[in-house]
């Protein structure tokens, strides 16, 4: 019995950038001998352990055969008779195909240390066609590591071209999708993950919405990339720029759905394009099971993004009314989330980058001037129920007047 450390933690090391999880293979065992050493298994598919102490998972070496559709139609092979070079064969990617012996030796048929020094992301075989979850992974790896160089390679788009037109990518679940898009919102370039999806086809499949952005013309004072789906690109760039937060980069990428719904002969005007967008988002969140966290700022995005960049357009009821849609005195922290994608808007263009947004600044003043209106005195005086709501909107309505012809 051999043991391996595999995948992503050779390859990080190689790279000289932080571990997260350590995965082994284990070669010339079977489940009985794994399960007598006190692992504990938990694969269902295929044999996958826990190690007793440090819970790291250990499989054992495996081939595997197309037979279903999907990612999970595959039939295993787990016994004393596959080699490491088998198991590492089955692999998505070469740079993920190295393997490390105890004693720190590389392991590297497939020339993953070329790749990677190379800044290249290729597939290892062609049985990289048969698994269509990797189009996804592939694009998450080009979004993980772009600040480093990397790129893929022609091949390999290819046969990622191959799987979107086969329509395997119809079997994958909603699930399994959100898993890989989640993670590559959490890269510093969540762009790139969309922008592969699209060069290979595959984001008409998983997001028609996103896809249909492209062509879509915008006014070029305001707009110089006049493109709607590469404005929504640089949106989703900015926002990672200005914020961890994926509910951020999330609502960044979605902020822009209903311009497909406004008529051609309109172009290149787009008025009403937030509130129409709100039931498309609806609708990709339902398909995709995206979190309710995620969806609510989305939604909250969408339908007020415009007003907040006119704000000078707006009189103290028009702001008070808008703080109370987007209800932030319930849930205060919305407010900031908002605002930073609002601003990830208006930088996410073309020469604007750089430019001031001094519309955030001045609706936190605002809201600021509004907290200090509270229901305890309206009680006091008697007020009651509905009384009570009104009195304090013409109260914020009055302080915020105030502000604004003083600013």
């Amino acid at each position: 019995m051999k043991v391996y450390l595999v995948g992503g933690a050779v390859r990080d090391q190689l790279l000289q950038i932080p571990v997260k999880d350590k995965d082994w293979v284990v070669v010339g065992s079977s489940v009985k001998q794994m399960l007598e050493a006190g692992f504990v298994q938990v694969g269902q598919d295929f044999p996958v352990f826990l190690h007793p102490k440090t819970k790291q998972e250990y499989a054992l070496a495996r081939t595997e055969k197309k037979q279903g559709n999907g990612y999970t139609g595959f039939i295993c092979q787990a016994d004393q008779t596959v080699s490491l070079e088998d198991d590492l064969l089955r692999r998505d990617l070469t740079i993920n195909a190295i393997a490390q012996t105890e004693t720190g030796e590389l392991i590297d048929p497939y020339n993953g240390q070329t790749d990677l020094n190379h800044r290249i992301l290729r597939h290892v075989s062609p049985a990289f066609i048969e698994d269509p979850l990797r189009v996804f992974r592939v694009a998450r790896f080009a979004a993980r590591f772009h600040h480093l160089g990397f790129s893929i390679a022609s091949e390999t788009l290819e046969l990622m071209r191959q799987i979107s037109q086969s329509g395997e990518l119809n079997h994958l679940t909603p699930e399994r999708i959100w898993l890989e898009t989640e993670k590559a919102l959490a890269t510093d370039n969540p762009q790139v993950y969309f922008q592969v999806l699209k060069d290979t086809g595959a984001l008409n499949t998983f997001l028609p919405e996103l896809e249909a952005l492209w062509g879509i013309p915008n006014p070029k004072l305001w707009h110089p990339e006049i493109d709607s789906g590469v404005h929504t690109l640089m949106v989703v760039k900015k926002s990672a720029q200005l914020s961890d937060k994926l509910t951020i980069r999330f609502a960044a990428l979605c902020h822009d759905f209903g311009k497909t719904k406004t008529p051609p002969e309109k172009w290149p005007s787009h008025h009403g394009h937030g509130e129409m967008g709100v039931p498309i988002i609806e609708s990709v969140c339902k398909r995709l099971k995206v979190p309710n966290h995620y969806k609510e700022l989305a939604l909250v995005v969408s339908a007020f993004h415009s007003r907040i960049h006119k704000i000078d357009q707006l009189d103290a009821s028009a702001l008070v009314n808008l703080l109370d849609k987007m209800d932030v005195w319930r849930k205060p922290e919305r407010l900031d989330d908002f605002l930073l994608t609002c601003q990830a808007d208006f930088q996410g263009r073309l020469h604007f980058n750089d430019k001031p947004y001094p519309q955030l600044n001045k609706v936190k003043q605002i809201y600021q001037l509004a907290l200090n209106v509270t229901a305890k005195p309206f009680v006091e005086a008697g007020f009651k129920g509905p009384e009570i709501r009104q009195a304090m909107f013409e109260k914020r309505v009055e302080l915020i007047n105030n502000y604004l012809q003083n600013n």
